[in-house]
């Protein structure tokens, strides 16, 4: 309906029935919000997402049983032990270290031992194999890809078949990696749901109120960033003190390998960058798993370990390896003209 007011015809307001809710507005609330010290991509999962959503795949991964294991070791470690916070991280990552990866470690250089002490074997059956297949092909006219063809596939038979026999195939190598990388992962996401809040509460604080006063040293704050950035540095050095551990532990390496060296050294650059923008308890955990892996490596250089793990003598073990490398070390690095 419509009425007129001084010239002007006006509508009037919609006649509301009972039980109707009125919109109001609402305002907003940008002068109560706290921000956090961290990055907004480091705190994104504690909100809630929808299972499509961008971020859905990382709150499934933050909420898994191997994340809340995680979550449960840490806090029985800290619980039983009465360490610091920063104590608690290391000594499980030491454990972790000690008790899952060192033996796999072992086990990978056992295989790879096993694997390298059959290469004169390979080379003698390629060797035959080679003529016998160019003796079927002039008999019987094979073409040259006929030829190559047969040649490769009866040397994978054989030497799978060597593999078999020693029970050493290079596929069990990987095992490590296959473990210790989920590990990693599933520690690190433990200590940032910590740190981000989105763990549960222990002794009536919350885990990321005890991380807050839980560090040492230059990072009293483990749930903040290091703003000196002595944690990340730290890790790049170590990670690529390993690097080249292994990179002078090869002597003429396949262009493969080489590409593989380089990304790894590139990967170890780019953790520094990376590092810095996540809280000081990951930043910690990495460069203890780091250091553990620094020294994992110089000792199963050791020849008495080595013999203690059972691990076959090959070619290439020496006698003095920490005195080899130092020397390989310094005539790469330092006298280097």
């Amino acid at each position: 309906m419509l009425c007129r007011l001084g010239g002007r015809w006006l509508r009037p307001p919609p006649v509301l029935q009972v039980g109707t809710r009125v919109p109001q507005r609402v305002p907003a609330l940008t002068g109560c919000i706290k921000r956090s010290a961290l990055p907004v991509w480091a705190v994104a999962s504690v909100s809630a997402v929808t299972p499509g959503g961008a971020g859905g795949w990382y709150e499934a991964l933050a909420t898994s049983a191997p994340v809340h294991s995680a979550e449960e070791m840490l806090l029985g470690v800290h619980t039983a032990t009465g360490l610091p916070w920063w104590g608690s991280i290391l000594l499980t990552t030491v454990a972790l270290r000690g008790s899952v990866t060192l033996p796999l470690a072992a086990y990978q250089h056992y295989i790879l031992a096993k694997v390298e002490n059959l290469q004169p074997e390979i080379k003698n059956i390629a060797r035959h194999l080679n003529q016998e297949v160019a003796l079927r092909a002039n008999q019987l006219g094979w073409s040259k890809r006929v030829a190559r063809l047969t040649y490769l596939k009866n040397m994978r038979r054989l030497v799978s078949e060597l593999y078999i026999r020693d029970n050493c195939h290079p596929f069990k190598a990987t095992v490590l990696v296959w473990i210790q990388l989920p590990m990693w992962i599933f520690m690190s996401v433990a200590l940032r749901n910590f740190s981000t809040g989105a763990a549960h509460a222990e002794a009536g604080f919350s885990v990321q109120e005890q991380l807050a006063t839980g560090g040492v040293l230059w990072f009293p704050d483990l749930t903040s960033l290091d703003s000196t950035w002595i944690l990340p540095i730290s890790i790049g050095v170590i990670n690529l003190l390993i690097v080249e551990i292994f990179a002078l532990q090869k002597i003429g390496m396949s262009r493969f390998q080489m590409y593989v060296t380089y990304f790894v050294r590139a990967v170890s650059v780019l953790m520094i960058p990376v590092a810095a923008t996540v809280p000081s308890s990951i930043v910690l955990y990495w460069l203890c798993s780091s250091f553990m892996g620094l020294s994992q490596n110089l000792l199963l250089r050791s020849p008495r370990f080595r013999q203690l793990c059972r691990i076959p003598l090959t070619k290439g073990d020496s006698e003095t390896p920490y005195k080899d490398l130092f020397a390989a070390f310094y005539a790469k690095f330092i006298s280097r003209k």
